[in-house]
């Protein structure tokens, strides 16, 4: 087997990029056999792209076809694991876009679907391939700076109007996305802040609802977590802020790392201050009680490489030929997710919430605010049909 035979579910705006990155060679150990959507006018486009293409008007018709070894999953968020546990159980391997699910609840039940398949599961954390992301990980991984005392994340720079939430009955709804900025626009940065940080062990959060926009879920939150070695983080967000914001910033016993979007490079920097002594011992030994530790700072080099999705896609294919490490093992994709419902828990609550939570307590919860849901029934066929843009 010297390619990967991929069935793509859902040609919209991911599904498309996907097959556009196929088109431009991007992924040389994939073959696109078939697809899927219930849209049949997506069909005649990725026809012209990939002349011979199977084409199907559901999941299932795909998953049962034969043509596919593995699926790339590219639906609507609720129906990310279901698709996924139905080809698991069929014998296909699975890449999944990003959220793995809505609730944890849900999630946990592909989880242990996937553990007893043969079969690969991931996901597509495709910021991991980031050599912004890979770099600052690295240097909080490498013990060099001493353990995190304090991580901060503002990340908002999503401005979004009202007409972009008006231009699908389902967008921007409980019962048709599950949640607004946390689980449309973040998921990336809340699964890179545990996969740089470690994950929280306490959240506490304020998720305003339809605080700046005409819409029932989040579009303003603050969350405030703590460690388990008694860090402390923050992390903000919002779609309405201009020009926005997008800056981490992690202080290590023996060291500042700042990673900032520089808007009038647009790029990405990384600056280090490394101190002469650690946080720690200077705060016990020095003499002048205004004392302050010697340090300097330095710009951190990358090595440039940001593969994006097709890096993703292109390991998923090696993983499955050769045995080679994925991106991001589709299990991975709870540790961000639990930290958003946290955070919508928190808030709903008005209370801390510990981690592990109660994922019947927030199941419960979200049925409430779905069955009061502006988009009470929601009718798959719709969502598909509407969606242009998946953020």
């Amino acid at each position: 087997m010297s390619k990967v035979k991929l069935g793509i579910i859902g040609i919209g705006n991911m599904g498309g990029s996907h097959i556009q990155n196929y088109v431009e060679n991007k992924m040389p150990e994939i073959e696109i056999t078939c697809v899927a959507d219930i849209d049949p006018a997506r069909f005649e486009k990725a026809k012209e792209k990939i002349p011979g293409v199977v084409c199907f008007s559901s999941a299932s018709e795909l998953i049962n076809s034969g043509l596919c070894q593995a699926v790339l999953i590219a639906t609507p968020h609720y129906d990310h694991p279901p698709i996924a546990i139905e080809a698991l159980n069929a014998g296909l391997h699975v890449m999944s876009e990003k959220p793995a699910g809505v609730y944890t609840k849900q999630v946990k039940e592909l989880i242990a679907v996937a553990e007893k398949s043969d079969k690969t599961y991931a996901i597509m954390f495709n910021q991991r391939t980031n050599c912004v992301y890979r770099k600052v990980r690295e240097l909080v991984h490498s013990g060099a700076y001493g353990e995190i005392r304090r991580v901060s994340w503002i990340i908002t720079d999503w401005f979004r109007t009202q007409a972009y939430y008006n231009s699908g009955g389902w967008r921007a709804t409980w019962s048709g996305e599950g949640g607004g900025v946390m689980l449309n626009q973040c998921p990336h940065q809340l699964d890179l802040w545990q996969w740089i940080c470690g994950m929280p062990s306490k959240i506490k959060a304020i998720c305003h609802e339809g605080k700046w926009h005409d819409i029932e879920v989040e579009d303003d939150v603050s969350i405030y977590a703590e460690y388990p070695n008694g860090a402390t983080g923050t992390f903000i967000t919002t779609t309405a802020d201009a020009p926005g914001t997008n800056r981490l910033e992690i202080t290590m016993d023996k060291a500042k790392l700042v990673c900032q979007f520089n808007q009038e490079s647009n790029e990405f920097e990384i600056k280090l201050y490394e101190l002469e002594d650690s946080l720690s011992s200077y705060i016990k030994n020095a003499s002048g009680g205004f004392d302050k530790p010697n340090g300097a700072w330095k710009t951190v080099e990358t090595d440039g490489e940001n593969p994006q999705h097709a890096g993703v896609m292109n390991a998923f294919a090696a993983h499955i030929l050769h045995g080679e490490p994925l991106i991001a093992q589709g299990a991975e994709g709870i540790n961000g997710l639990t930290i958003s419902n946290a955070a919508f828990l928190s808030s709903w609550l008005d209370k801390t919430v510990e981690i592990p939570f109660d994922d019947e307590l927030y199941y419960s919860m979200l049925q409430d605010k779905i069955k009061n849901s502006k988009f009470e029934k929601v009718v798959v066929e719709q969502i598909q049909a509407d969606m242009s843009n998946t953020f």
